[in-house]
């Protein structure tokens, strides 16, 4: 799944390890969610949603793979 985490992180400045702590994960999660090695659970995924005031789906782009 490909998401837009890293784009968003970015734009307000933050640090892999600093959005790591907002959403009391670690700077590898963040990390592999946005090299697309992880697809986060559905919490987490409302919680960076939620973070970044956006909706899951503009977030997170469902590919779908043949």
């Amino acid at each position: 799944m490909k998401s837009r985490v890293r784009e968003l992180r970015e734009a307000c400045g933050w640090s892999q390890a600093q959005l790591g702590d907002r959403l009391d994960v670690s700077r590898q999660t963040i990390n592999a969610i946005e090299t697309g090695k992880y697809d986060p659970s559905l919490p987490l995924a409302f919680r960076i949603a939620r973070e970044f005031a956006e909706p899951i789906e503009s977030i997170f782009l469902f590919e779908d793979v043949p």
